[in-house]
């Protein structure tokens, strides 16, 4: 199945050329939508008098927004293909640093904007699959982590290049595009080898293979499931490959992953402020 949420929260489920609305299948919405709470329904297809009954749109008609517009959890995996690692000043991988976690309010839906912070402080792309559990738990076994999978959606861990804790880095609102929709598991297949591309204004920066993750998606699940019990519908970011870069105001960002969609965004730097006229540095009291 592919699932998202549109025009203003509503469920659909895409069927070739068309959206077929199932919002009253998944009822009323909670802070993280529809989608959402059918994960954590537990549903992993939807009943055909649904489909039958539901109301059917164009997909070129829809707009859509953030399949899951409040994760519970996002979970980042730094330095997770070797050669991103062999594009960064140190050679600390996963291995070394662990996970970190993105803040939910970050996300944003496919056609959003990307709001760059600072003036002075490189804002960079990252482009990543992202993996959205299905069935929770705490200590999950490797050979048990694929049941775990709900599906797959693309992601953009948009990163700031500054002194600060990754977490804060990586949580700006608009620092997670996600969407547009989520593929489940198991239209996607094999998701331990799908390539991924990014681009910028229609320039080719990132391609590689999720089969080249220094943790898999089974180690990503286990290990993050050692740390922080897992939950219907929090996000795993699998990691970027080499080819991270810079991106201003105007630019276009792009990234397609196969069987999974394409996520688009924009990107603005209306809001942006030097880097030392952020509010901590002028109100702190210093020793």
């Amino acid at each position: 199945m592919r699932l998202g949420l549109f025009d203003g929260g509503r469920l659909g489920l895409v069927r070739g050329a068309s959206v077929l609305d199932i919002s009253a299948f998944a009822g009323e919405p909670g802070p993280a939508g529809r989608l959402d709470a059918l994960v954590r329904r537990g549903i992993t297809e939807i009943p055909n008098e649904v489909v039958a009954s539901a109301s059917a749109l164009s997909i070129d008609d829809v707009v859509w927004d953030a399949p899951l517009p409040r994760p519970g959890k996002i979970i980042g995996a730094p330095a997770n293909y070797y050669d991103h690692v062999d594009e960064m000043p140190d050679t600390a991988t996963i291995l070394d640093w662990g996970f970190f976690l993105k803040a939910g309010s970050s996300v944003i839906g496919n056609g959003g904007t990307v709001e760059i912070p600072y003036t002075d402080v490189p804002t960079h792309y990252e482009g990543e699959l992202a993996v959205v559990i299905g069935t929770g738990g705490r200590d999950i076994a490797l050979d048990d982590a694929w049941n775990h999978v709900f599906g797959y959606t693309c992601l953009m861990d948009i990163t700031i290049r500054s002194s600060e804790d990754r977490s804060t880095r990586k949580s700006f609102d608009t620092f997670t595009p996600l969407g547009p929709t989520v593929v489940t598991a198991d239209e996607v297949g094999n998701a331990g080898d799908l390539m991924l591309r990014l681009d910028v204004n229609g320039v080719q920066k990132q391609s590689s293979s999720t089969s080249k993750l220094i943790y898999g998606i089974p180690e990503l699940i286990a290990y993050a499931s050692s740390v922080t019990t897992l939950e219907p519908g929090d996000v795993i970011a699998t990691g970027t490959p080499a080819g991270v870069g810079p991106i201003v105001n105007g630019d276009v960002v792009t990234v397609t992953i196969d069987t999974v969609g394409t996520l688009r965004v924009d990107v603005s730097d209306r809001r942006a402020i030097p880097h030392a006229d952020r509010p901590g540095p002028r109100t702190a009291l210093h020793r």
